[in-house]
């Protein structure tokens, strides 16, 4: 029996598809051992070891390294229980449309994308039907002081190749990308530009500019010219917080810097004297709209920590019984 080291390329109908060290392609199940235990399952991006049984028409996965970072969500099926949709990544790349862009999603996502570890950035696709440049701009700059100066926001226009190369360069040599955003924004479509060819169903008409039909069932690390790689993701539509503390907080910086004023450090920005975030809404410093969306996702983490509590000690489980393998930070 041979083993080898692989990395899962993918995922489709739970049957990890893995490139393997020696270059071959290996369609793969996983072992009993990982089986019993539905918190560690193979994901687009982990690094494994493969047995390739003699006379086995399947190799099996026996073994998933540590994952350096991961993509997790609240499982849309189980309160209580987390969903990991992809790991070993460098860069999360949240795509939303620049017309028409739900302001609260992209918060949510950027959140999320925060508390993975790895570097974040937005596109705006569908710049096409943008009124004018005017506009176009107008909702960049909005979404750049949303996100912060640490997160890269580009544009992008199909007809328009520099802005395709400023998304492509986001992805260093040798890097993965994760592409995340709801059905319909042009994740395939961007994909296949910054590919150079067809590699992603986008439907009968081009997604890109609004009149195609998000097609991508499965989820595919996809190779970009000058060595880079991209995992174009199924159109999610549940984005449940999960532990994302520290995804809230370099979210949502602006909160988080003002929350260190308060008078208490407990302080929920509600009625508290001396809630230095209060009073920065009350002087035009900060959005209400921009604190209500922070207390909402608190509020939402929070529950879901106080329900995954009440579960873990029906169960009997000890605090550290917790710890799964999510991937060390970096």
């Amino acid at each position: 029996m041979q083993q080898l080291g692989g990395i899962v390329v993918k995922l489709d109908r739970g049957f990890p598809l893995v490139r393997c060290d020696d270059g071959s392609l290996v369609r793969c199940e996983h072992a009993a051992s990982l089986e019993k235990n539905a918190q560690v399952r193979a994901v687009i991006g982990d690094s494994v070891r493969v047995n390739l049984p003699d006379g086995h028409d399947k190799g099996v996965i026996e073994d998933i390294d540590e994952r350096r970072t991961c993509f997790v969500r609240r499982d849309p099926a189980e309160r209580t229980a987390h969903q990991v949709l992809a790991a070993n990544f460098d860069l999360v790349v949240v795509a939303e449309p620049l017309v028409g862009l739900n302001y609260g999603r992209l918060e949510r996502e950027l959140v999320l994308a925060h508390q993975t570890g790895a570097r974040v950035a937005v596109v705006l696709t569908k710049a096409d039907l943008a009124s004018d440049e005017e506009e176009a701009l107008a909702v960049r700059d909005k979404v750049q002081g949303l996100a912060g100066r640490d997160v890269e926001v580009r544009v992008i226009s199909v007809d328009d190749e520099a802005s395709i190369e400023a998304v492509r360069a986001l992805i260093g040599d040798g890097e993965v990308a994760v592409l995340i955003g709801k059905s319909g924004v042009g994740k395939s479509s961007l994909v296949n530009v910054l590919v150079g060819s067809m590699v992603q169903d986008v439907g009968t008409v081009r997604e890109f500019d609004g009149k195609g039909r998000h097609t991508t069932v499965d989820r595919t690390m996809v190779t970009l010219p000058g060595n880079r790689f991209i995992v174009d993701m199924p159109g999610v539509r549940g984005l449940g917080m999960w532990e994302a503390d520290e995804g809230l907080g370099a979210a949502f910086a602006d909160v988080d810097e003002l929350a260190g004023r308060c008078r208490f450090r407990d302080c929920r920005h509600l009625d508290e004297p001396g809630c230095a975030v209060r009073e920065a809404v009350e002087a035009g410093e900060l959005a209400q709209e921009r604190l209500d969306s922070y207390r909402e996702l608190a509020a939402e983490i929070e529950s879901v920590r106080a329900r995954r509590e009440e579960a873990r000690q029906m169960r009997g489980e000890k605090a550290s019984d917790r710890k799964k393998r999510f991937g060390k930070r970096r």
